[in-house]
């Protein structure tokens, strides 16, 4: 496991009590886990790289450093319109065969997570 924190935008679509939540793992792994309210000022001055099946640029273009914020929108609704508007340089893509249907939100994570983690020599 990688120890890597969770940071959460409310309003949460789920309850943190969920047992489907827990189901998840996230009750046994011990992973950090931060409720903030604002997007926007939590990646001010931040590495911060969105992840977007819109993107041009792909996931594996961008140097990731250990302090990289690795933000992902809703599965249905993807990020907010104006964090593309104001930082269109640091979104990225997972390339994906046009006819197919996108990643689910877990897979998305698992795969960006450990191509950041494996450009810093998986140094947990």
């Amino acid at each position: 496991m990688t120890a890597t924190g969770l940071v959460l935008v409310r309003p949460l679509g789920f309850r943190l009590s969920d047992r489907l939540l827990k189901r998840s793992g996230l009750d046994y792994h011990n992973v950090p886990i931060e409720q903030i309210d604002s997007i926007d000022e939590y990646v001010e001055n931040q590495d911060v790289y969105f992840f977007s099946s819109h993107a041009k640029k792909r996931y594996t273009d961008v140097k990731y450093t250990k302090d990289s914020l690795l933000v992902f929108g809703s599965e249905t609704s993807g990020l907010p319109d104006h964090l593309y508007e104001k930082y269109p340089e640091r979104f990225v893509t997972l390339p994906m065969r046009e006819e197919a249907r996108c990643l689910n939100l877990a897979n998305s994570v698992a795969i960006a997570l450990y191509e950041a983690h494996r450009q810093n020599d998986f140094l947990f």
